[in-house]
Protein backbone atom coordinates (compact mmCIF):
# COMPACT_ATOMS: atom_id res chain seq x y z
CA UNK A 1 0.00 0.00 0.00
CA UNK A 2 1.13 3.14 -0.86
CA UNK A 3 0.29 6.53 1.17
CA UNK A 4 0.71 9.70 -0.73
CA UNK A 5 0.15 13.12 1.81
CA UNK A 6 0.41 17.03 1.05
CA UNK A 7 3.03 19.49 3.25
CA UNK A 8 1.39 21.96 4.90
CA UNK A 9 1.84 25.69 4.88
CA UNK A 10 0.64 27.01 8.31
CA UNK A 11 -0.50 30.68 8.15
CA UNK A 12 -1.62 31.68 11.67
CA UNK A 13 -3.33 31.00 14.58
CA UNK A 14 -6.22 33.41 15.45
CA UNK A 15 -6.72 33.34 19.56
CA UNK A 16 -4.66 31.95 21.86
CA UNK A 17 -5.79 33.40 25.34
CA UNK A 18 -9.06 31.57 24.83
CA UNK A 19 -11.37 34.58 25.58
CA UNK A 20 -14.24 33.00 24.27
CA UNK A 21 -13.96 29.47 25.60
CA UNK A 22 -11.95 28.48 22.56
CA UNK A 23 -8.11 28.42 21.85
CA UNK A 24 -6.03 29.15 18.79
CA UNK A 25 -8.12 28.54 16.24
CA UNK A 26 -5.88 27.83 12.65
CA UNK A 27 -5.18 28.80 9.22
CA UNK A 28 -3.47 26.49 6.89
CA UNK A 29 -2.85 25.28 2.89
CA UNK A 30 -2.39 21.90 1.80
CA UNK A 31 0.63 21.53 -1.23
CA UNK A 32 2.00 19.25 -3.49
CA UNK A 33 5.05 17.43 -2.22
CA UNK A 34 4.54 15.52 1.06
CA UNK A 35 5.27 12.24 2.08
CA UNK A 36 5.50 9.05 0.16
CA UNK A 37 5.21 5.70 2.54
CA UNK A 38 4.88 2.14 1.20
CA UNK A 39 3.52 0.70 3.86
CA UNK A 40 2.91 -3.44 4.45
CA UNK A 41 1.85 -5.98 6.90
CA UNK A 42 5.06 -7.85 7.72
CA UNK A 43 6.72 -10.77 10.09
CA UNK A 44 8.31 -8.21 11.49
CA UNK A 45 8.22 -4.15 12.56
CA UNK A 46 10.98 -2.75 9.84
CA UNK A 47 11.04 0.51 9.30
CA UNK A 48 13.33 2.40 6.38
CA UNK A 49 13.41 6.18 7.50
CA UNK A 50 15.92 8.43 8.13
CA UNK A 51 16.28 10.49 11.68
CA UNK A 52 13.46 11.31 13.42
CA UNK A 53 11.37 9.45 10.75
CA UNK A 54 11.63 6.68 12.17
CA UNK A 55 11.06 7.52 15.73
CA UNK A 56 7.71 9.24 14.47
CA UNK A 57 6.86 5.88 12.38
CA UNK A 58 6.97 4.01 15.63
CA UNK A 59 5.29 6.37 18.00
CA UNK A 60 1.84 6.20 15.27
CA UNK A 61 2.14 2.31 15.13
CA UNK A 62 2.50 1.84 18.90
CA UNK A 63 -0.56 4.37 19.53
CA UNK A 64 -2.78 2.90 16.70
CA UNK A 65 -2.00 -0.81 18.44
CA UNK A 66 -2.48 0.59 21.70
CA UNK A 67 -5.89 2.15 20.52
CA UNK A 68 -7.10 -0.46 18.24
CA UNK A 69 -5.13 -3.22 18.65
CA UNK A 70 -3.59 -3.46 14.75
CA UNK A 71 -0.50 -5.27 15.94
CA UNK A 72 3.20 -3.78 15.28
CA UNK A 73 4.90 -6.12 12.34
CA UNK A 74 4.55 -3.94 9.42
CA UNK A 75 6.89 -2.85 6.92
CA UNK A 76 7.21 0.61 6.17
CA UNK A 77 9.71 2.30 3.96
CA UNK A 78 9.93 6.28 3.31
CA UNK A 79 10.12 7.26 -0.32
CA UNK A 80 9.56 10.88 -0.14
CA UNK A 81 9.82 12.80 2.90
CA UNK A 82 8.96 16.59 4.41
CA UNK A 83 12.28 18.04 6.07
CA UNK A 84 11.92 18.22 9.84
CA UNK A 85 11.00 20.58 12.14
CA UNK A 86 11.20 23.73 9.50
CA UNK A 87 7.25 24.62 9.20
CA UNK A 88 5.92 22.17 6.65
CA UNK A 89 4.06 19.88 9.19
CA UNK A 90 5.79 17.20 8.65
CA UNK A 91 5.14 15.09 12.28
CA UNK A 92 1.61 15.03 11.62
CA UNK A 93 1.68 14.08 8.01
CA UNK A 94 3.64 11.25 8.64
CA UNK A 95 1.95 10.37 11.75
CA UNK A 96 -1.69 9.85 10.01
CA UNK A 97 0.28 8.38 6.72
CA UNK A 98 0.82 5.78 9.01
CA UNK A 99 -2.32 5.75 10.66
CA UNK A 100 -4.46 5.54 7.71
CA UNK A 101 -2.22 2.77 6.44
CA UNK A 102 -2.70 0.61 9.01
CA UNK A 103 -6.07 1.16 9.24
CA UNK A 104 -6.83 0.13 5.87
CA UNK A 105 -4.88 -2.78 5.82
CA UNK A 106 -6.24 -3.72 9.30
CA UNK A 107 -9.70 -3.02 7.91
CA UNK A 108 -10.65 -1.07 10.64
CA UNK A 109 -13.93 1.61 10.08
CA UNK A 110 -12.82 4.34 11.66
CA UNK A 111 -12.69 7.93 10.75
CA UNK A 112 -9.99 10.12 9.83
CA UNK A 113 -10.53 12.12 13.28
CA UNK A 114 -10.98 8.76 15.22
CA UNK A 115 -6.80 8.09 13.99
CA UNK A 116 -5.81 11.60 14.60
CA UNK A 117 -7.20 11.38 18.15
CA UNK A 118 -5.53 7.92 18.82
CA UNK A 119 -2.07 9.29 16.88
CA UNK A 120 -2.52 12.90 19.80
CA UNK A 121 -2.54 14.71 16.81
CA UNK A 122 -4.78 18.16 16.98
CA UNK A 123 -4.06 19.29 20.59
CA UNK A 124 -3.56 22.92 18.98
CA UNK A 125 -4.06 23.20 15.71
CA UNK A 126 -6.22 21.36 13.26
CA UNK A 127 -4.25 22.78 9.88
CA UNK A 128 -2.28 19.92 9.38
CA UNK A 129 -4.91 17.19 10.12
CA UNK A 130 -7.62 19.20 7.42
CA UNK A 131 -4.24 19.42 4.95
CA UNK A 132 -4.04 15.88 5.49
CA UNK A 133 -7.67 14.94 5.04
CA UNK A 134 -9.25 17.17 2.50
CA UNK A 135 -6.29 19.67 0.95
CA UNK A 136 -7.40 23.15 0.12
CA UNK A 137 -7.74 26.08 2.11
CA UNK A 138 -8.45 24.85 5.62
CA UNK A 139 -9.95 26.91 8.75
CA UNK A 140 -10.66 25.46 12.17
CA UNK A 141 -12.82 26.65 14.93
CA UNK A 142 -10.06 26.33 17.95
CA UNK A 143 -9.64 23.61 20.14
CA UNK A 144 -12.13 23.39 23.25
CA UNK A 145 -12.59 19.95 24.45
CA UNK A 146 -10.99 17.32 21.79
CA UNK A 147 -10.47 18.01 18.10
CA UNK A 148 -11.06 22.01 16.92
CA UNK A 149 -13.89 21.53 14.19
CA UNK A 150 -13.65 22.27 10.67
CA UNK A 151 -15.18 25.53 10.25
CA UNK A 152 -13.96 25.96 6.15
CA UNK A 153 -12.59 24.17 3.36
CA UNK A 154 -11.88 25.81 0.19
CA UNK A 155 -10.12 25.51 -2.88
CA UNK A 156 -7.00 27.28 -3.58
CA UNK A 157 -7.64 28.78 -7.69
CA UNK A 158 -4.95 26.50 -9.81
CA UNK A 159 -3.23 29.38 -10.90
CA UNK A 160 -1.68 30.55 -7.43
CA UNK A 161 1.41 29.36 -5.58
CA UNK A 162 3.82 29.84 -2.76
CA UNK A 163 7.29 30.63 -3.57
CA UNK A 164 8.87 29.16 -1.00
CA UNK A 165 12.23 29.69 1.17
CA UNK A 166 13.71 27.29 3.63
CA UNK A 167 16.83 28.75 5.08
CA UNK A 168 19.57 27.27 6.25
CA UNK A 169 19.05 28.20 9.80
CA UNK A 170 18.19 27.04 13.38
CA UNK A 171 15.22 24.41 13.00
CA UNK A 172 11.92 25.70 14.29
CA UNK A 173 10.36 24.21 17.92
CA UNK A 174 9.59 20.87 18.11
CA UNK A 175 7.04 19.65 19.76
CA UNK A 176 8.45 19.05 23.12
CA UNK A 177 9.92 22.64 22.83
CA UNK A 178 6.64 24.20 22.08
CA UNK A 179 4.53 22.48 24.69
CA UNK A 180 5.65 25.20 27.80
CA UNK A 181 4.57 27.95 25.25
CA UNK A 182 1.27 26.90 24.10
CA UNK A 183 0.82 25.87 27.52
CA UNK A 184 0.84 29.05 28.79
CA UNK A 185 -1.45 32.19 28.83
CA UNK A 186 -0.13 34.51 26.47
CA UNK A 187 -1.47 36.49 23.32
CA UNK A 188 -3.61 39.78 22.85
CA UNK A 189 -7.66 39.61 22.54
CA UNK A 190 -7.77 43.31 20.47
CA UNK A 191 -5.39 41.15 18.24
CA UNK A 192 -7.29 38.28 17.83
CA UNK A 193 -10.14 40.58 17.45
CA UNK A 194 -8.10 42.21 14.43
CA UNK A 195 -6.86 38.94 12.82
CA UNK A 196 -10.98 37.58 12.80
CA UNK A 197 -11.94 40.70 11.19
CA UNK A 198 -8.97 40.20 8.34
CA UNK A 199 -10.10 36.62 8.06
CA UNK A 200 -13.45 36.90 7.59
CA UNK A 201 -14.17 40.02 5.79
CA UNK A 202 -11.14 40.47 4.00
CA UNK A 203 -9.20 37.14 3.25
CA UNK A 204 -11.31 34.31 2.80
CA UNK A 205 -13.61 36.81 0.14
CA UNK A 206 -10.61 37.62 -1.81
CA UNK A 207 -9.76 33.37 -1.98
CA UNK A 208 -13.76 32.76 -2.61
CA UNK A 209 -13.45 35.31 -5.55
CA UNK A 210 -9.99 34.74 -7.11
CA UNK A 211 -8.83 37.93 -6.23
CA UNK A 212 -4.80 37.00 -5.42
CA UNK A 213 -3.93 40.87 -4.58
CA UNK A 214 -6.24 41.30 -1.81
CA UNK A 215 -5.68 37.87 -0.64
CA UNK A 216 -2.01 38.50 -0.15
CA UNK A 217 -2.76 41.84 1.22
CA UNK A 218 -4.80 40.46 3.69
CA UNK A 219 -2.36 37.30 4.28
CA UNK A 220 0.58 39.79 5.19
CA UNK A 221 -1.32 41.72 7.63
CA UNK A 222 -3.08 38.64 9.65
CA UNK A 223 0.91 36.69 9.17
CA UNK A 224 2.39 40.27 11.11
CA UNK A 225 -0.77 40.11 13.36
CA UNK A 226 0.02 36.60 14.57
CA UNK A 227 3.51 37.43 15.04
CA UNK A 228 2.67 40.12 17.69
CA UNK A 229 1.07 36.91 19.64
CA UNK A 230 4.64 35.42 19.42
CA UNK A 231 7.12 37.96 19.42
CA UNK A 232 8.22 37.78 23.20
CA UNK A 233 9.19 33.81 21.87
CA UNK A 234 10.80 34.41 18.93
CA UNK A 235 12.13 37.79 19.50
CA UNK A 236 9.82 40.01 17.26
CA UNK A 237 7.12 39.32 14.59
CA UNK A 238 9.28 37.15 12.49
CA UNK A 239 12.11 35.15 13.11
CA UNK A 240 15.23 37.46 13.26
CA UNK A 241 16.92 35.47 11.29
CA UNK A 242 15.07 35.12 8.15
CA UNK A 243 13.56 38.87 7.97
CA UNK A 244 15.65 39.35 5.08
CA UNK A 245 14.15 37.28 3.04
CA UNK A 246 10.53 37.92 4.57
CA UNK A 247 11.70 41.52 3.17
CA UNK A 248 12.54 40.35 -0.64
CA UNK A 249 9.30 38.29 -0.39
CA UNK A 250 7.32 41.25 0.69
CA UNK A 251 8.20 43.35 -1.72
CA UNK A 252 7.95 40.89 -4.79
CA UNK A 253 5.01 39.05 -3.67
CA UNK A 254 1.22 39.21 -3.15
CA UNK A 255 1.29 38.63 0.61
CA UNK A 256 4.16 36.98 2.48
CA UNK A 257 4.69 35.29 5.91
CA UNK A 258 6.16 32.34 7.98
CA UNK A 259 4.94 29.31 8.37
CA UNK A 260 4.57 28.04 11.72
CA UNK A 261 7.50 28.58 13.88
CA UNK A 262 9.85 28.88 10.58
CA UNK A 263 12.30 28.88 9.31
CA UNK A 264 10.09 28.12 6.28
CA UNK A 265 8.52 31.88 4.71
CA UNK A 266 6.46 31.99 1.65
CA UNK A 267 4.94 34.73 -0.79
CA UNK A 268 2.04 34.32 -2.86
CA UNK A 269 2.24 34.39 -6.29
CA UNK A 270 1.29 33.64 -9.72
CA UNK A 271 2.45 29.98 -10.83
CA UNK A 272 3.60 31.57 -13.78
CA UNK A 273 5.93 34.16 -11.90
CA UNK A 274 7.75 31.62 -10.39
CA UNK A 275 11.06 31.08 -12.67
CA UNK A 276 11.38 34.84 -13.06
CA UNK A 277 10.82 35.62 -9.36
CA UNK A 278 13.50 32.41 -8.53
CA UNK A 279 16.23 34.09 -10.50
CA UNK A 280 15.64 37.25 -8.46
CA UNK A 281 15.49 35.36 -5.52
CA UNK A 282 18.26 32.91 -6.22
CA UNK A 283 20.43 36.68 -6.84
CA UNK A 284 19.66 38.18 -3.91
CA UNK A 285 20.69 35.68 -1.96
CA UNK A 286 23.98 35.02 -3.43
CA UNK A 287 24.73 38.71 -2.90
CA UNK A 288 23.62 38.73 0.81
CA UNK A 289 25.40 35.31 1.19
CA UNK A 290 22.26 33.65 2.43
CA UNK A 291 21.59 29.60 2.18
CA UNK A 292 18.76 28.58 1.57
CA UNK A 293 16.55 25.89 -0.50
CA UNK A 294 13.88 28.06 -3.05
CA UNK A 295 10.95 25.72 -3.90
CA UNK A 296 7.49 26.05 -5.81
CA UNK A 297 4.98 25.21 -3.61
CA UNK A 298 1.82 24.40 -5.53
CA UNK A 299 -1.57 23.83 -3.73
CA UNK A 300 -3.11 20.94 -3.28
CA UNK A 301 -7.20 20.57 -3.41
CA UNK A 302 -7.42 16.90 -2.55
CA UNK A 303 -5.92 15.26 0.82
CA UNK A 304 -3.73 12.43 1.16
CA UNK A 305 -3.98 9.30 -1.24
CA UNK A 306 -3.76 5.88 -0.55
CA UNK A 307 -2.70 3.75 -3.60
CA UNK A 308 -3.57 -0.07 -3.11
CA UNK A 309 -0.61 -2.55 -4.91
CA UNK A 310 -1.31 -5.03 -7.01
CA UNK A 311 -2.99 -7.67 -5.02
CA UNK A 312 -1.04 -10.30 -6.91
CA UNK A 313 2.35 -9.51 -5.76
CA UNK A 314 0.90 -8.33 -2.19
CA UNK A 315 0.50 -11.95 -2.05
CA UNK A 316 3.94 -12.95 -3.17
CA UNK A 317 5.17 -10.60 -0.50
CA UNK A 318 3.15 -12.34 2.22
CA UNK A 319 3.73 -15.98 1.26
CA UNK A 320 7.73 -15.11 1.25
CA UNK A 321 7.47 -13.44 4.63
CA UNK A 322 5.10 -16.11 5.95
Amino acid sequence: MIVRTPRRLHLGLIDPTGSLGRRFGSLGVALEGGYELRVLPYERTEIIAEGEDKKTISEALRRMNSVFNTGMNYYVEVRKSIPRHVGLGSTTQLSLAVGRAVARLGGLRVSALDIARALGRGENSGAGIYSFTHGGFVLDGGVSSGLPPLILREEVPSGWAFLLVIPEVEPGLDEDEERPVMDSTFGSVEVAREISHRTLLGLLPALKEGNIRAFGEHLSAIQRLVGMHFKEFQGGEFREDVRLVLEFLQRKTYGAGQSSWGPTVYGVILKSEFQRLSVELHDYLKNLGIEAKVELGLPRNRGAEVVEENAFIQKILRSVTG
